[in-house]
């Protein structure tokens, strides 16, 4: 049965300067709303725990805001693939983000708290795929590849600065300090939002749908949900990354926690460095991924994204120390890093022609974000009951679940995941 026709998005008028200011405003936006995106994000562990908390009910607060952003990235998603608004969906995500943040400044209830991190959740959950559905409408299908391992490149970059600012701050003048550079690079990224040229953004692109045939024909319409259900690689690649993320959520805060709660660091300085060191790492990674993708496509991306985690969890266990940040760190920023270009990529692979290529980003975040959302709980109360070492073993044991469905479906995925690579012509 045919489907109404939607009104056309495409944007005719758009010049190839449009197109390059558009691309350089993008990697603006992808480094200033790293600090935004999360609000006080891996300080709001140290921060509570300085406060009087548990590491259990921080693990449950954190675990609140995770399960109301899995919730929501579906419907977000949807709503992305269907409006042309997408500069504006960050605008506003964006200021809900750092008042969400100033909430836990104001009162550390667990109540306030807890509508901090939900509401934090929420509009983080819209930001990744409207920042990934303007990245395919300007440079489509062909250029995402490249563009987004440079915007992730970008956003890992911004997350360093923001983190390193963060902890002088935090360390010179309190950790108050940490929420007002959220907000001071929350109003830079609506300005690199604004700065995107509107005409430069295919809105039919940015669905997935490049071809000039209207919607209502057989081969372009927009395909429902179940497109997202059929799809063997994309139901192993969820399964997978919700394995990965159920051990690596709670890794970052968790050994924070563990290192400054055994005075071996400063609260806002050590956390600092964690990030910084994982940021430092994710974007040399991002970059790599790039290529790597480009040469063999996104198999091995993934499949070396997945290792990092089971050793990460043993140096973790193993050495709690202020220099641990190191090792510790540097494996995230491996495995972080490369699923950071290689899993949007894929996706936009898998989905392409469907016109549901941002509701499939929605639904692949939303059973990871199952993992994500489950392991600050699991991590605290498993730290608070056992200890951090035996946490930490555990949490890391959980990847080895994702490289059992990597290795195993192999055979199915190696072929889905060449999409990335691209003739030896096209890389020259």
């Amino acid at each position: 049965m045919a489907t109404a026709a939607l009104p056309d998005s495409r944007s005719p008028s758009a010049s190839d300067g449009d197109r390059r200011r558009a691309t350089r405003w993008l990697q603006a936006l992808n480094f200033f709303m790293a600090d935004m995106q999360a609000g006080i994000g891996p300080f709001l562990g140290v921060f509570l725990q300085q406060r009087g908390w548990q590491t259990g009910p921080i693990g449950s607060v954190m675990t609140l805001g995770g399960v109301a952003g899995m919730v929501m990235t579906v419907p977000a998603g949807a709503f992305i693939d269907h409006t042309d608004k997408k500069r504006w969906v960050v605008v506003i995500t964006g200021i809900c983000t750092v008042l969400a943040s100033f909430l836990i400044l104001w009162s550390q209830a667990g109540v306030v708290v807890g509508v901090s991190q939900v509401a934090t959740a929420i509009a983080g959950a819209a930001i990744g795929p409207a920042v990934t559905g303007m990245t395919l409408g300007v440079v489509r299908q062909k250029g995402f590849n490249a563009q987004n391992g440079r915007n992730q490149a970008w956003n890992h970059a911004g997350n360093m600065v923001g983190a390193g600012l963060s902890g002088f701050l935090g360390w010179k003048f309190g950790m108050a300090a940490i929420f007002f550079l959220a907000a001071a690079f929350g109003v830079l990224a609506i300005i690199s939002v604004l700065s995107i040229p509107e005409r430069a953004i295919d809105h039919r692109a940015a669905r997935g749908l490049e071809d000039d045939r209207g919607e209502d024909q057989e081969s372009g319409q927009a395909e429902g949900f179940k497109a997202l259900l059929s799809n063997k690689p994309m139901l192993i690649l969820a399964a997978a990354l919700a394995c990965f993320h159920l051990g690596n959520g709670a890794m970052l805060p968790l050994y924070g926690m563990a290192v400054v709660g055994a005075g071996k660091g400063d609260a806002a300085m050590f956390t600092a460095t964690t990030v910084m060191v994982a940021q430092a790492v994710m974007i040399i990674a991002s970059l790599v991924a790039m290529k790597v993708a480009a040469g063999r496509g996104y198999w091995l991306v993934l499949l070396i994204s997945f290792a990092a985690l089971p050793l990460r969890g043993f140096l973790a266990g193993t050495f709690i120390e202020h220099w641990g940040v190191w090792p510790v760190q540097a494996l995230d920023g491996i495995g972080a890093g490369l699923q950071s270009v290689a899993v949007p990529g894929l996706v936009a692979c898998l989905l392409n022609g469907t016109g549901r290529v941002n509701v499939g980003q929605g639904a692949v975040m939303t059973i990871q974000g199952v993992g994500a959302s489950l392991s600050p709980a699991i991590g605290g109360w498993l730290a608070q009951e056992l200890g951090y070492h035996v946490a930490f073993y555990i949490l890391g044991g959980f990847a080895v679940a994702s490289l059992g469905l990597w290795i195993g479906f192999a055979g199915t995925l190696r072929p889905a995941c060449s999409g990335g690579a691209q003739p030896e012509e096209a890389r020259a």
